[in-house]
This record gives structure tokens, C-alpha cells and sequence, in this order.
């Protein structure tokens, strides 16, 4: 038993002796000063003899005074004990509360009194800025996840100690305070009012929440009578209805899919200015950035549209994914992120079926696929042992990797057994927490598949395999190995559901490829496609049907031959198109395939005009594009003219002008392909979107510019602007400060730094340092950087590093500016001075995205060497120009 409050220092991890069962909570947020003061009262289970309680608190003054533990408080007030020490340990963000004897078992209740301040920060309790009559005002916001509900008040900060809360507000009479649950009561005493809100079920500190502005909203309900609100600034609330519509009927959904209703008796979503993630799922009242939440008919894009139905049925999925049941510790984080992101396109492709959502899932498992590649990557699972390293692991394996291991598992189960056996899971764990082996017993126990040897080689370690495919007469040889983008393989070894299909997805064939070999006999799809394999053009096999597996496939040249005919022929699903090309690309990336082989298969698109293959077939044309003007600068003019070739003719039936009846994907691929020739320098498109941007703010015919291709408009002028010429420039910097819309400013933004010219970068880059640039939107200006301005933004992110880390350093936002500066180099030289200006100044906080940097930084090297070696990739573009 620990002896003094030393023997707590450095634990990365609350002792178990104590857990809270109810927290009693009074905040006074004071928003002109920046501070708030509080006291708790928090009923303890005192399970084993102890002299200490061990807690978390970070960034708050305890008034070690107000500290008192009342033992057995049912029977016996004289139980008050007074600590004899207190010591906080910052570096930990532990708080330990010492006495001189020992507990008693049993329940007891722990008070004290404290005060801290509204950071800037977004995170914990921070003040976010607004603007009411002209006028700048402060609003008081919460945002706990991952570890930071200790920066609002004393507690046991971990998703395992679930506990009641029962929250007490004291703030300005005229605003609105919101928390996770309904007001009962409410006293107005000359400025300030006190409200009492209603006692909250089981839940973790990282789901309490609490907002107070001044706020518009419009509400509704769901089948079951629940009141769902949108909150927004005043005189933005026709911009929730959107959200509002898709909140209600997911509610109602889910409660169908989970077999459970939504627990909560009311359900509030607020769009909040500063907001360093998308949104937040608190229990009751999620809060979200702005564009995430509003979306207006005649201001917002299509794509944004599709955002917001995303991201609010990703939210109300954690209602019953982490918020009703929990991730026992953050190394489970996945079965929080993993199942919301899967079920959030359950419910919008019931709710939008002409979206094909399910098809643009793959632009997910893509994003998956390539964070998976690298060998700076991690496990679904990973051991998380600091706080400071859980805000890493927000990335696209806990996501993304997540949702797509979901889906392949369902896949193999079947929808109904999986969502049977996901509904058992969800009673079985109500008001309590779980680990991913949790879920792999109920789900075997329903299903009787082995789910868990299967699943566990997928969560617990990292990377994927890439199944290589050869025919060998009338048997198809597989072999499994771990595919990494360096080019080298992996120890790595899978239980992989393979599906396959021969010449027809009418016949089609389904396994478990347990070893690192097998071989499928072709005559076991059917003796009639076994003939067409010497028919030669009509021969083809497909694996990974609907790419509903989580791995690539690279097939031999007879086998790759035949898709290149099945793609021209219309024969092949939109998702195995997808899943064709973005394979194709990777392999070229790892040096397994040549960029000659990869530009002939990309001719096979050449007639393709839908969005959800599209959106991929310019991915990866701008990723070549990007390779090209290092690797091959005497090519790179015909290369991108070829990609300019392939998009061209969609692009011109579409054209820059919406149609009657046009659908809302054909709505976003004009978008898509204007932005993409526009990047490929297109002449012809980048005078248009000049002309169209400068008619427009000059006659203000907003027409000629709608939501859907003002993005192509304003990178069109962009990649005009120079010292020199900069009237577009200044152009765009006076729409944003006009404009009221998040959504045109994150657009404008994002274009700012996209000039060729090295000089408007770095004003760009300094922009983004005033305080006309909110923090949470750096990531637009840093996502936006033309490759002409990559070394002006290495020097400017070295110059200004202390002020950038100060700034940003308590956010993920931090790793979006070493990515985003470091990842577009292409030589091991840069890699080198880039480790070497970070060798002494490395944090927990950025350290994984800068080793993923640098290594796609040599992944790039190393792809562009290769490429020099081609012998035929000039012919072969020059032969491809031609047709």
C-alpha cells in the first residue's frame, strides 16, 4: 500500500481502491473575465483500505481548504475527515488527496471547491468567440474527449469509471445554458440565474457536457416522442433544418437496428464556431464545427450536404455505440470510432439511397488502406499507456480501418446474423463498459463463425496483406504477403475472407484463405467459364467482389489483361472499378507495378462519367500529377495533358452550369472534375473559373458561381495570382471577411496558399497566424499549399515552430502541420534536414504524424527513382496522346 503521494507520481493509470458513483457539480462560468469556479461533491465506493484518493485534475486551483471526506455519510456526519496532504502533480495530471488514517470501506462522499480558466484551447472548459449585433462575445464550451473533462473539474478521467452526474449551472440571466440533460428547475437572481438540470444515467467524464451563449434553434421529434434540437448562432437556425431532418429519423433508426431505444429523454445539437474536431457525441448534446452541422439550399455545396448527413448519424450512432456502452480504455477506442463510422453509412444510404453511399464508403477504406501501408502505422488495437498518446490514435486505422473491418465482417456473417448478434451486444453491455474481445464472444456466440480468430488478426496487429493472384492453366495460385508502400513485406499473416467471381457475379465463391498460400480450381465457379479461359478477351477474374475485404490484390498480366477488358466492356460493379484502380496505384507506389502498366489501365476509364469511380480516378490523376513534376520534369507536360485527355469529356458535358434534373452525385462531380483539371492547369477550365469569378464579384451574379464550383472558381484565380497580378488574391481575402458562412470561408481559405507564386504563399501561411484565421480552421490554408510552395512553407513551419507549437500544441491540429508541410517532399535529402530540425524537439503529440511524414517522404523517393528506370513510360504516354 502506498505510503506517501510519491509512490502515485508517473502512473499513467488511476489506482482502483476508489471509484465514483455520482458527482455533484456547480459551475459558474464568468465569460468576460475567462474563468469559471466550481464545487463538487462526489459519492465514492472506498472498495479496499486506503489512506489516499487518487484523481485527475489538470490546469485547475483546488482550494486545498474546501477538501473534506465525509466517511459513511449515510450514518454519521462526524465522519468529516480533512486531508493532511494534497499534492497535485501537473506532468501527470493526477491530483492525490492524503489522510492521516485509513478510509473505511465502504461509501463515502469527497467535496472541495475550485477554480480555472476558459482556455483557448478547444478543449476542456474554453471560451469560443461569436459575433451578436456587430458586437465580439465570448461563449463557454466543453470538449472532454479524450482526457480533458479534468480540466473542468476533479475526477476520475477514464471511460471505465462511469458515474451519475447531477450538474448545477450559475450564468448570465440572459444566455442559454445547455448540458447533457434537461433543466428541472431554474431561479433568477438579478444577473445571474441558477439551473438545475436532471441527474444523467451512467457515463464517462469524457461525455459530460455543457454550453452557454446566447443561441437561436428549431426542434422536432422523433416516432417516440423525443425532443431533438438544433442550436446555432442567433439568425442561423433555418440552416439546421438539414440536420435536423437526418438527426430525427436516424434516432429512429437505430432504435430499430440497436433492438434499444435512445436512452435520453431529449437530444440537443449545437454548432459551435470554435471547434477543433468535427463534432463531439456527448450524451444528449453533441456539439459540432459549424460546417459540419448547418447546411443552407443556396449557400452550401452538395458535398457539404452529404457532410452533414455523415457526421450527425455518426454522432447519434455513439449514443448507443460508446456513449451507452463504452470502450473499457482508449486502447478500444475503435469500437467507439470503427462502429459509429460504419453505421453512419447504414443509416444515410437508407435515408439517401441515390447517394450510392456505400460505394463512396470505399473513399474511406481507401484513406484506411493508405495510413495501413506504412510501417509507422498501428494495430486497431494499440496499447495506449499516457494520456498524451491517446489523441494520436484518432486517426484513419481507429476510423476508417475500423469501419472497413466491420464491414468485411459483416460481409461474411451476413447483415442479419451481425445485426442480431450487435443487438445482444448492446443489452448485454447497457450503462457499462467493453473490450473488442467482448464483442467477438457475442458475436460468435450468435453467429457460430469463429469471430474471433478470424477479427483478431485484423485488430491486434498492424497492416494488411496484398493477395497476389497467377493462373496457373486452370488453377488460380494465391499467396498472401504483408504489403507495405516502401516495398517491402511484412511478417504479417491473415485470416482473409476471399470472394471471387469468374466472368459473371452470378457465380461467385467464398473462403477463408488461412495459410500463406492456396489454389482455387477454376471449374469450382463453373465448368462454362472454365472454357472461356482460352477464349482470352472474355475471360476475367475478379477478387475482393464489391471490395468488401480489407487487403489489395495484385493478379498477373493474363489476369490483369482480362479486368482492363471487363472495365471496358461495362462489365464490373462501380466498387470493383474502384477497387481496380486505387490497387493499381498503390502497387505502383510500392515500386510492384510500373506507372506505364498503371497509365494503360487508366485509359480504360477513359468513358467513365460516374461521380463515385470518378472521385478515384482523380485521386489518383492528381497523385501522378504530383509524382510526374519530380520524377519525370521532361514528361511532365504530356503526362498531365493524358490525365487532362481522360477527364475532359465528362467535364464538357457537364459543363460549369447546373441542369433541370440533374442529379445530386452528377452535382458533385462537376465539382470534382472542374477542381481536378483546374489542378492539372487545364487552360481553358482556369480561364473560365477567372472569367466567372471576376463577373461575379463585379456585377454580384452569384449564379454564375453557385456553392457546387465556387472551389474551382477561386483555385482557377488563384493559380493566376502573383506579386505582381494579385487583384484575385485580394479579391477572395474580401469575400472571406464579408462573409458570415463558414462553409465560403473554409472554401476561400482552403485556396489561399494554392498559387504557384512562392510570395503569396507565405502571405497565405502568415495569414493564417492573425487572429482573422480561427485556429481550428489552419488545416484548410495548410491542406491548400501548391507544390510550387512547398520549401517556403518548410522555412516559414521552421521560423515560426515555437509560435505554431505554442498555439496549437494541445490539439490533434498540431500533426496537420508537420503532414502537411513534410509529406509533399520527394527525396531522402529533404528527410534527412527535416529529422534533423526535429531531433530536439519532439513531442508525444506530433511524433507518430511526423515519422508517417517522413516516411512518405521516402516512400516518394523511392517511387520516383523507380520511375526514372521505366524504359517504355515515354513511349507509352506519347502512344496513350495519340488515341
Amino acid at each position: 500500500m502506498a505510503v506517501s503521494p510519491e509512490e502515485f507520481r508517473g502512473q499513467a493509470r488511476l489506482p482502483l481502491f476508489a471509484s465514483p458513483l455520482r458527482y455533484d457539480l456547480r459551475l459558474r462560468p464568468d465569460l468576460s473575465a475567462c474563468a469559471f469556479s466550481g464545487a463538487a461533491a462526489v459519492v465514492v465506493i472506498i472498495s479496499a483500505p486506503t489512506r489516499f484518493l487518487v484523481l485527475n485534475a489538470a490546469e485547475l486551483a483546488v482550494d486545498r481548504s474546501s477538501i473534506r471526506f465525509q466517511a459513511n455519510a449515510r450514518l454519521s456526519p462526524s465522519e468529516d475527515l480533512a486531508p493532511s496532504e494534497v499534492v497535485q502533480f501537473e506532468e501527470d495530471e493526477i491530483l492525490v488527496v492524503g489522510f492521516d488514517r485509513e478510509l473505511p470501506v465502504g461509501e463515502g462522499v469527497l467535496t472541495m471547491d475550485f477554480t480555472g480558466t476558459l482556455n483557448d484551447q478547444m478543449r476542456g472548459f474554453y471560451r469560443s468567440k461569436y459575433e451578436y449585433n456587430g458586437e465580439s462575445r465570448n461563449m463557454a464550451v466543453t470538449q472532454f474527449e479524450a482526457v480533458d473533462a479534468r480540466r473542468c473539474f476533479p475526477c476520475w478521467d477514464e471511460p471505465a469509471f462511469k458515474a451519475k452526474f447531477k450538474l448545477t449551472l450559475e450564468v448570465p440571466s440572459e444566455l442559454v445554458a445547455l448540458s447533457n440533460m434537461p433543466a428541472v428547475k431554474e431561479t433568477v437572481n438579478g444577473p445571474l440565474k441558477t439551473i438545475y438540470y436532471e441527474e444523467t444515467p451512467l457515463m464517462s467524464t469524457y461525455l459530460v457536457a455543457i454550453v452557454v451563449g446566447l443561441f437561436d434553434y428549431i426542434e422536432s421529434s422523433t416516432l417516440q416522442g423525443t425532443k431533438v434540437r438544433i442550436y446555432t448562432q442567433v439568425g442561423k437556425s433555418n440552416q439546421g433544418k438539414f440536420a435536423l431532418d437526418v438527426a430525427v429519423k436516424s434516432l429512429d433508426l437505430y432504435k430499430d437496428y440497436f433492438a434499444t431505444p435512445y436512452p435520453l429523454p431529449k437530444l440537443d445539437m449545437i454548432a459551435i464556431p470554435d471547434f477543433a474536431a468535427g463534432a463531439m457525441e456527448n450524451y444528449g448534446l453533441v456539439t459540432y464545427r459549424e460546417t459540419a452541422l448547418l447546411y443552407d439550399e443556396l449557400l452550401s455545396s452538395a458535398s457539404n450536404k452529404q457532410q452533414v448527413a455523415i457526421t450527425v448519424a455518426h454522432e447519434l450512432a455513439h449514443q448507443w455505440f460508446g456513449n451507452l456502452v463504452t470502450m473499457e480504455w482508449w486502447t478500444h477506442l475503435w469500437l467507439n470510432e470503427g462502429f459509429a463510422s460504419w453505421v453512419s453509412y447504414l443509416a444515410v444510404d437508407s435515408l439517401f439511397p441515390e447517394w450510392n453511399n456505400w460505394t463512396q464508403f470505399l473513399d474511406e477504406m481507401t484513406s484506411g488502406l493508405k495510413l495501413d501501408a506504412l510501417a509507422e502505422s498501428h494495430p486497431i488495437e494499440v496499447e495506449i499507456n499516457h494520456a498524451s498518446e491517446i489523441d494520436a490514435i484518432f486517426d484513419s486505422i481507429s476510423y476508417d480501418k475500423g469501419a472497413s473491418v466491420i464491414r468485411m465482417l459483416q460481409s461474411y456473417l451476413g447483415a442479419e446474423r451481425f445485426q442480431k448478434a450487435l443487438a445482444s451486444y448492446i443489452k448485454k453491455y447497457a450503462y457499462s463498459n467493453a473490450k473488442t474481445e467482448d464483442l467477438w464472444a457475442v458475436l460468435e456466440e450468435e453467429s457460430g463463425e469463429p469471430v474471433k480468430d478470424l477479427m483478431t488478426t485484423w485488430t491486434k496487429q498492424q497492416g494488411y496483406p496484398v493477395i497476389y493472384a497467377k493462373l496457373n492453366g486452370h488453377d488460380l495460385e494465391l499467396e498472401q504477403v504483408q504489403f507495405l508502400s516502401d516495398g517491402s513485406s511484412g511478417p504479417g499473416m491473415w485470416i482473409v475472407p476471399i470472394t471471387s467471381c469468374c466472368g459473371s457475379y452470378d457465380v461467385h465463391k467464398k473462403f477463408l484463405l488461412k495459410d500463406k498460400t492456396d489454389t482455387v480450381h477454376i471449374e469450382e465457379f463453373t465448368a462454362s467459364q472454365s472454357a472461356d479461359a482460352e477464349k482470352g478477351k472474355n475471360f476475367w477474374i475478379k477478387l475482393n467482389i464489391d471490395q468488401t475485404g480489407f487487403y489489395r490484390v495484385k493478379y498477373d498480366e493474363e489476369l490483369a489483361a482480362g479486368l482492363v477488358n471487363a472495365i471496358k466492356a461495362k462489365k464490373l460493379s462501380l466498387m470493383d472499378k474502384i477497387g481496380i484502380v486505387e490497387d493499381s496505384y498503390s502497387l505502383s507506389i510500392a515500386c510492384k507495378q510500373t506507372l506505364t502498366s498503371l497509365l494503360r489501365l487508366l485509359n480504360a476509364y477513359h468513358d467513365e462519367s460516374d461521380f463515385t469511380v470518378l472521385s478515384h480516378v482523380t485521386s489518383v490523376c492528381l497523385g501522378i500529377s504530383k509524382i510526374a513534376v519530380d520524377a519525370t520534369p521532361d514528361l511532365n507536360k504530356d503526362i498531365k495533358q493524358l490525365l487532362i485527355n481522360l477527364l475532359l469529356p465528362t467535364a464538357k458535358k457537364l459543363g460549369w452550369d447546373r441542369k433541370d434534373g440533374e442529379s445530386h452525385l452528377d452535382v458533385m462531380l462537376r465539382s470534382l472534375l472542374l477542381i481536378a483539371l483546374v489542378r492539372l492547369g487545364h487552360d481553358e477550365t482556369i480561364h473560365e473559373g477567372v472569367r466567372r469569378f471576376h463577373i461575379c464579384i463585379g456585377d454580384s451574379k452569384t449564379s454564375l458561381l453557385p456553392p457546387d464550383t465556387r472551389k474551382a472558381a477561386y483555385l482557377a484565380v488563384m493559380r493566376t495570382v502573383s506579386t505582381s497580378s494579385r487583384a484575385g488574391y485580394d479579391a477572395l481575402l474580401k469575400i472571406y471577411r464579408e462573409t458570415v458562412e463558414a462553409q465560403e470561408k473554409s472554401r476561400i481559405l482552403g485556396s489561399l496558399s494554392s498559387s504557384p507564386d512562392k510570395a503569396i504563399v507565405l502571405e497565405a501561411l502568415n495569414f493564417m497566424l492573425t487572429d482573422e484565421v480561427r485556429n481550428q480552421d489552419s488545416f484548410y490554408i495548410l491542406g491548400g499549399i501548391s507544390l510550387e510552395g512547398r520549401e517556403v512553407a518548410w522555412v516559414w513551419l521552421k521560423q515560426n515552430w515555437d509560435h505554431v507549437f505554442k498555439t496549437w500544441r494541445s490539439s490533434s491540429l498540431i500533426s496537420d502541420f508537420i503532414s502537411s508541410v513534410v509529406s509533399p517532399f520527394t527525396s531522402d535529402e529533404k528527410a534527412v534536414e527535416v529529422s534533423e530540425f526535429f531531433a530536439d524537439r519532439i513531442k508525444p503529440s506530433f511524433q507518430r504524424a511526423l515519422k508517417q511524414s517522413l516516411e512518405r517522404v521516402r516512400i516518394s523517393a523511392r517511387w520516383i527513382e523507380s520511375i526514372r528506370s521505366e524504359p517504355n513510360l515515354a513511349q507509352t504516354v506519347h502512344e496513350l496522346l495519340q488515341r
